[in-house]
């Protein structure tokens, strides 16, 4: 059995737990529209109309930040042109939201598969890896501050207060491991595949998936000795993708909210409890039902309504949904099938 139809029959088992799981979150984001109000949740939106472009304008820099800080993990010979980086995160995001349970695994090695007729694939995807350890250290960062300033200027009801202890905890553990791991050179993927190669008798693919990943982790601790001048420009490219998150979550409140004005402090709070949302439920598709009933918990903290805080969620939704769509045409405009892809 080739290592592709391995995949794809492991795909197809994951499909009924990820089908299961988008069941749960349609359920959940039925019952929190129902309870939030259907009439007063198309009011909101009716509020926003044509400046929902505005939204997908300002979604576009964030887009566009990333994709500059992946082209700058690139080390010569091999470059990457801006355009080609920006398709490809488009279409890698729109597959990791179209395949549940498989985002972190589909999603990103996809950028990579994407450009591999502009760079060599290997080059491709540790760049990535790169940019990924420098956009999770900013993830890092904007939690930990946004949930501690949520912790010391708003009264929290029990289980939100301590969701966001929690919250701290996990984070500060994150750091530390992935502090350790950099600083250690710990080469746990290789090791982990050298592991199973002595307890296995089908040793071939093991043998092939480990050398492969040896030199993806040469490339990356590689990149971290030759390239240390580039760290801080990399890191402001990933702080501006968290900057322009909250000026997309102040835009959006300043239309749709008739009850508080919005401002920068409430649009980043929200925006780093939408960060959690987004890397603990990864697995569900789009957030369904998760995003909507956090949001709107949390928007009746900040002094909003729960109201508004499920028509943000929604228009956040609407953005996804609209970027999934430009990237499934540009995924058919280069001939790929879903399954192709």
């Amino acid at each position: 059995m080739t290592d592709v139809t391995k995949s794809g029959s492991k795909s197809r088992k994951f499909a009924p737990l990820g089908i299961i799981f988008a069941l749960l979150g349609l359920l959940l984001f039925a019952y929190t529209v129902r309870k939030a109000g259907v009439s007063q949740i198309l009011v909101g939106i009716q509020r926003l109309g044509i400046a929902f472009f505005l939204i997908i304008s300002i979604s576009a820099i964030r887009l566009a930040v990333r994709s500059l800080a992946w082209i700058k993990c690139f080390e010569a010979p091999h470059q990457l042109r801006f355009r080609d980086a920006f398709a490809a995160r488009i279409m890698g995001d729109a597959l990791g939201n179209i395949i549940p349970l498989a985002s972190m695994a589909v999603s990103e090695p996809s950028k990579a598969a994407f450009v591999r007729h502009r760079v060599p694939l290997m080059a491709g995807l540790s760049a990535l890896a790169i940019e990924n350890i420098f956009y999770s250290l900013s993830v890092v960062l904007f939690i930990f501050s946004g949930t501690t300033a949520l912790l010391l200027t708003f009264p929290l009801p029990k289980a939100l207060r301590y969701a966001a202890m929690g919250t701290l905890v996990g984070v500060a553990v994150v750091a530390t491991i992935g502090y350790l791991v950099i600083q250690k050179r710990w080469r746990f993927l290789s090791g982990v595949l050298v592991f199973l190669s002595n307890r296995t008798t089908s040793r071939s693919w093991i043998e092939r998936a480990t050398e492969r990943t040896k030199n993806l982790e040469e490339r990356i601790y590689g990149f971290y000795d030759r390239n240390r001048r580039y760290f801080l420009r990399i890191f402001a490219l990933e702080l501006c993708f968290h900057c322009a998150g909250v000026l997309e979550i102040y835009t959006t409140l300043s239309f749709i909210s008739d009850t508080l004005a919005p401002t920068i402090f409430t649009a980043f709070i929200l925006e780093s409890v939408n960060r959690v949302i987004n890397v603990v439920f990864k697995f569900v598709p789009l957030r369904t039902g998760v995003d909507e009933a956090g949001t709107g918990m949390l928007a009746k903290v900040l002094g909003f309504t729960t109201t508004i805080g499920v028509t943000l969620a929604i228009v956040r939704k609407a953005r996804d949904i609209f970027w999934m769509a430009v990237g499934v045409t540009l995924m058919v405009r280069r001939g790929l099938s879903l399954r192709a892809a």
